[in-house]
């Protein structure tokens, strides 16, 4: 099979079209690319969507992408027809260019967020600029012939009409994350955050509860990174010796960060959002071989089974005493590694979780 990895989607920040691209090169499948990463980030795309009188930087950049794009996706074409464009993560408005450049081929839009669905998570409560980002939305899936999500519950955000073009592929991993393990060590139990502190993710938990657990040496918490919410976790932390902060980590060094330590949390959040999805982080520090804590949810069960920790979402009370209990209990904490890096092998490769999109893809090539 032939496929056009096509887009501004940048898998060095973003690897999910990365991961999709190389689970059917593992299938055997002839992958080409026409790849011209935009360079915003998803809060930058998502920030120019709610306040239009900014949105001419996306525009701009976007023609320009778009130009070379199209001279790609042109020489891709006169190599051989595809059998399948797959447009990559935040491919909104190149699933758009893709028809037209590609009228009578198979569109593949990696869907994994809404632009709606984010910049309501994201605290936007504008009718007007909902409208608009609804609008793109249901445009980007009229234009695809496949739709990938990544949960079963992502499918209600479609249209009922549009829900048979639906295919669930979970986020998984790059291999970069398989290969960064440590083995445990002595002294305190290594606990790591990292993300963007969006109300999703729950950081406001996260601060309330190592506020908690502040008095304790034996217990040394990483949180990585920043956003919207990371001032206010931040207070609710306050300044305790066994949690340090860090801005930044470059995306080739996360791994190995992450890997470094015992316990990975997961989200904690309490928006509809947070109940309907399975984050990067977690198939992420599953490969890094750390144990799981993260929140009590219908996905993230049917992702890790009982080789995670749960706790209720929007309870920092809960996220201490979980993390408590694994300080008390290393056996508990290697038991849970082990079944991270088992689990994360089977499951959450490249070629693991791009199986349903394939099986689909070659069920319906044509003849």
């Amino acid at each position: 099979m032939r496929v056009l990895g096509f887009g501004t989607y940048d898998s060095a920040k973003h690897p999910r079209a990365g991961i999709i691209l190389d689970g059917l090169r593992a299938h055997g499948d002839d992958v080409v690319e026409a790849n011209a990463p935009l360079g915003f980030t998803t809060a930058e795309r998502v920030d120019m969507l709610s306040r239009p009188w900014t949105a001419y930087r996306l525009v701009f950049r976007m023609l320009r992408r778009w130009a070379t794009l199209v001279r790609a996706g042109r020489r891709a074409r006169r190599a051989g027809r595809p059998d399948a464009v797959l447009v990559g993560y935040l491919g909104h408005f190149d699933v758009i260019l893709a028809r037209l450049l590609f009228p009578r081929d198979r569109i593949v839009l990696d869907q994994m967020i809404f632009a709606a669905d984010t910049a309501i998570d994201r605290g936007v409560t504008s009718g007007l600029k909902l409208r608009l980002l609804r609008l793109i939305d249901a445009a980007a899936v009229r234009c695809a012939t496949v739709v990938v999500l990544d949960t079963d519950e992502q499918i209600e955000l479609l249209p009922p009409r549009r829900r048979k073009k639906a295919v669930v592929v979970p986020v998984g991993a790059p291999a970069s994350w398989f290969v960064a393990g440590h083995d445990s060590a002595d002294g305190p139990l290594r606990v790591v955050f990292y993300g963007l502190f969006t109300p999703l993710q729950g950081a406001t938990v996260i601060g309330e509860a190592v506020r908690e657990l502040g008095h304790r040496d034996d217990l040394a918490v990483t949180l990585i990174g920043k956003g919207q919410d990371w001032d206010a976790a931040r207070k609710l932390a306050g300044e305790i010796p066994n949690v340090t902060w860090r801005d930044w980590v470059e995306p080739a060094d996360l791994p190995g960060v992450v890997a470094a330590h015992d316990v990975c949390l997961g989200i904690f959040g309490t928006t509809p959002k947070a109940q309907r999805v399975v984050p990067n982080k977690v198939y992420q520090g599953a490969a890094a071989g750390c144990a799981i804590v993260t929140s009590d949810t219908p996905p993230q069960r049917r992702a890790l089974g009982e080789d995670a920790g749960y706790v209720r979402a929007g309870d920092p009370a809960a996220l201490a005493k979980t993390l408590e209990e694994l300080v008390a209990d290393r056996a508990r904490v290697a038991t849970l590694r082990a079944a991270s890096r088992r689990r994360s092998s089977a499951q959450f490769t490249a070629s693991a979780i791009v199986g349903p999109l394939r099986q689909r893809l070659v069920e319906e090539s044509p003849a």
